[in-house]
């Protein structure tokens, strides 16, 4: 098996390899003006990480586990309808809206200073 990490960012948990690429709908520590091409992340929130055989859990995240990556570019995801009904009233409402979301790519997974 290859080597993993499951980390929490945006809301979400995610299965993140190294030379990855994945989609994250906020990231909590920048802010929409630092969401640039490039730019270096360091995500600290990590779960878990697989190397082989061995697993190591963090409780609730692990000390000295970091994964590190850069942002790719920014995106709108597929849009999304909201479609409210109320049938004795003959009311009728529809929104949508489309949700902003950063592409990174993962570089390198760190435990304790040391590149997995």
């Amino acid at each position: 098996m290859s080597t993993y990490a499951i980390i929490e960012t945006g809301g979400q948990q995610l299965r993140v390899e190294p030379g990855r690429f994945y989609n994250i709908r906020h990231f909590v520590s920048l802010k929409p003006n630092e969401l640039e091409q490039n730019t270096k992340i360091l995500i600290y929130r990590v779960l878990m990480i697989r190397q082989e055989s061995n697993i190591k859990i963090g409780h609730p995240w692990l000390k000295g586990a970091i994964v590190k990556g850069r942002i790719l570019h920014s995106c709108l995801e597929k849009k999304i309808r909201i479609y409210k009904m109320i049938s004795k009233k003959k009311t009728r409402r529809k929104l949508g809206y489309r949700q902003k979301s950063t592409r990174f790519i993962v570089d390198s997974i760190f435990l304790n200073g040391k590149e997995i």
